[in-house]
């Protein structure tokens, strides 16, 4: 049962093609790529996705502009989402760390599942939606990381998509 759980997909983003330009946080970096992803502070999950941010951005010869969102829900303190994970996410390299109120950005990129990554080259096209894991809480060499590393480095991906692996971003409780 426990082996079932970690190798369940979650809900796939329904990410905009285009790069959204509504009204939000975050804006799309000017001559190179954007990477955004998106994690819950409290899923445990999220730090086997951070290790494998941090090692595709180590393998990257191109920089994007990272972005890690964590959701702090309506209703919840202050606070709440600065988690050692947010620390853990602060402390790497070029990227930026922000509070996404009730998933508000989560919400305009369409996404549903902590740890979705989305790139965008600097057109604003979307290149990359996916999970970086291979299983929940599981890192390791998996297709997404190789997929994000490969567009990073101007080579062919394996895949556009892959299977995102974590918590719910909006269910009941949080």
């Amino acid at each position: 049962m426990l082996w079932k759980y970690d190798n369940e997909a979650g809900v796939g983003a329904n990410a905009p093609a285009q790069w959204p330009v509504a009204q939000g946080t975050l804006a799309l970096a000017s001559g190179r790529p954007t990477l955004v992803l998106l994690a819950h502070p409290q899923c445990s999950c999220t730090r086997a996705t951070l290790n494998e941010l941090a090692e595709a951005l180590a393998r990257a010869r191109t920089r994007p502009k990272t972005y890690v969102l964590f959701l702090k829900p309506e209703g919840f303190s202050n606070g709440w989402e600065r988690t050692d994970l947010w620390r853990s996410a602060a402390a790497l390299p070029d990227v930026t760390v922000i509070r996404d109120d009730d998933g508000r950005e989560a919400r305009r990129f369409g996404t549903a599942t902590s740890g979705q990554t989305l790139l965008y080259d600097s057109n604003g096209t979307l290149l990359f939606s996916g999970g970086i894991t291979g299983a929940r809480a599981h890192a390791g060499d998996n297709a997404g990381r190789r997929s994000l590393v490969a567009l990073l480095n101007g080579d062919r991906p394996d895949r556009a998509r892959t299977n995102v692996f974590g918590c719910p971003l909006f269910a009941s409780g949080i």
